[in-house]
């Protein structure tokens, strides 16, 4: 195929193919540009710091937009979602369906199969808010049931002591703040662990 920035390559047979090749090829550039990747499950236990920032803001829009298009109660979802983690993850695989679905390169029946899901995910939702024990004026940690001598020596048992909810977007913003500093906490331990070992004996 000539190589259209020489100037004394021999022009194509065509010079309309070889302008139609270079269009098309563009054209298809631009259409991955505009759509970008597939949405794919978010592993909120995987992510680094950066990446959770963004997720996290990411999800809490979502889930406002969400509430607001759809009128949902505070049974489904209530204010304080974000500090229980069984929340986190089904408004997460709920949003990254919906991208999915409502995707541009998405087949036509994929939002009514969205709407079907979500029917579904709405009951859930009310179970675990009700198990949960948040509420629109008030939260507490959703209680774990101990394991005799069954759980982690780092592990303790969380203060179920409710809590009033006031200033929700506040809470919200140092939710993310101790998520980043717990996850970059982390990826520290990890990376001083792997400089510390020993290679040598090694094979």
């Amino acid at each position: 195929m000539p190589d259209v920035t020489d100037p004394e390559a021999p022009l194509p047979d065509d010079p309309g193919d070889e302008v139609r090749r270079i269009v098309e090829q563009q054209y298809a550039q631009h259409i991955n540009d505009v759509l970008g990747e597939v949405p794919r499950p978010i592993n909120w236990r995987t992510l680094p710091p950066e990446d959770l920032e963004h997720e996290l803001l990411e999800l809490n829009a979502w889930v406002d937009w969400l509430r607001h298009e759809y009128g949902l109660p505070a049974q489904i979802i209530p204010p304080m979602w974000h500090r229980h983690p069984e929340l986190l993850w089904e408004f997460s695989a709920l949003r990254q369906h919906w991208l999915f679905c409502f995707d541009p390169q998405a087949k036509g029946n994929q939002a009514l199969a969205w709407h079907h899901d979500f029917a579904i995910a709405r009951e859930r939702l009310r179970d675990w808010v009700t198990i949960s024990g948040t509420r629109l004026d008030r939260d507490r940690p959703t209680r774990v049931t101990p394991w005799p001598g069954g759980e982690a020596e780092h592990w303790a048992e969380p203060d179920t002591t409710e809590q009033l909810v006031t200033g929700r977007t506040e809470d919200f913003l140092a939710f993310v703040e101790e998520q980043i500093r717990a996850r970059q906490q982390e990826q520290d331990a990890t990376i001083r662990e792997i400089a510390n070992t020993d290679w040598s004996d090694r094979p």
